[in-house]
């Protein structure tokens, strides 16, 4: 019996490691010529898996898929698959959820530091010929008087508040599918998402895009914070809605930002948040390491040869597909 085809989507990765897994189980696979929904459903038509980098997933190419079985992301986030079409259609989803937790743990923590002590405000300073210990921005606070609220307490959100809470912070937790008694059990606090940004001296957001975070932070959001508060984001960008944003840091309704992932990639040129000297870029890194370059398109092929050989699939988001019956 023919075993069943893998379409890869879109892959900005180097190498060849997603093909190499799968051929090395004797999946036929081949690549998309884009990401364009012509394209895949001209590619995929007979395809059981989807590998999926960037490319949008939707309910309309799902129809033209009849054989599809099962969608991996390369990647923790998946805003561009739409899951509750998938588990309609009786289609499995996964992620690759463990890839890079320790790299994008310390990449926030980095971020969270570096606005806790000022450090591009000092660099800056000595850079252009200056001394002073005094005047950094957006602060320079004593860790045990600074508070830092965590939106998502999942794999990283749970290191990064390990990491706050060792060096002497405050650590606010708002994640409504954690029990409170057991983040209190951790050393937290339990807070609501409006309660932990309006106290926060530092806001970190590890939530998931959905309809309901997109824009978590906004307008009326960002007029609760402290002024002399930051926001770091290293999750996902359109939880910020970046006009907004830039709006609050020029006005000094917020005290600054370290950003690392943005509601358009790259950051274009004419973005308001470049240049100003309260916020801390970065381009999509925090996910990044040697290993864990080398990680991500593994994971993503093995989800595909562990689910089409019949066996459990610990990464899929959405177990409900197996009662789906697809027309």
């Amino acid at each position: 019996m023919a075993l069943e085809s893998v379409v890869i989507t879109d892959c900005d990765l180097p190498g060849t490691a997603v093909s190499d897994v799968l051929r090395a189980s004797d999946h036929p696979v081949s690549l998309a010529p884009s990401g364009s929904v012509g394209d895949i459903a001209a590619s995929a038509g007979e395809a059981s898996a989807l590998i999926v980098q960037w490319a949008p997933i939707t309910g309309e190419l799902l129809d033209q898929l009849p054989r599809l079985r099962f969608i991996s992301r390369l990647g923790i986030g998946y805003d561009m698959i739409d899951v509750a079409a998938a588990t309609e259609r009786g289609i499995a989803v996964a992620n690759t959820p463990t890839y890079c937790i320790e790299e994008v743990a310390a990449h926030t923590l980095a971020m969270i530091l570096g606005q806790a002590r000022g450090l591009k405000a000092y660099d800056s300073q000595v850079q252009a010929g200056g001394w002073s210990a005094v005047s950094a921005r957006p602060m320079s606070g004593r860790p045990s008087q600074t508070t830092v609220s965590i939106v998502g307490l999942g794999r990283i959100g749970s290191l990064v508040a390990a990491g706050c809470a060792t060096i002497g912070f405050t650590v606010l937790v708002a994640d409504p599918y954690q029990d409170p008694e057991l983040i209190r059990a951790r050393g937290y606090l339990p807070v609501g998402v409006a309660d932990a940004i309006a106290r926060a001296d530092i806001l970190t957001l590890h939530a998931p895009l959905t309809e309901d975070t997109r824009h978590l932070i906004d307008a009326s959001t960002l007029a609760t914070m402290k002024p002399t508060s930051s926001i770091v984001n290293t999750c996902r960008g359109p939880l910020i809605d970046e006009d907004a944003l830039a709006d609050a840091l020029e006005r000094g309704t917020i005290g600054g930002a370290a950003l690392d992932v943005f509601e358009s990639e790259p950051l274009g040129a004419d973005s308001r948040l470049r240049g100003l000297d309260t916020v801390q870029l970065s381009p999509h890194a925090a996910w990044y390491s040697p290993e864990a370059l080398a990680d991500l398109p593994v994971h993503a092929a093995l989800n595909v040869v562990e689910f089409l050989a019949g066996r459990p699939v610990d990464a899929i988001l959405n177990p409900g597909y197996a009662a789906a019956v697809r027309a």
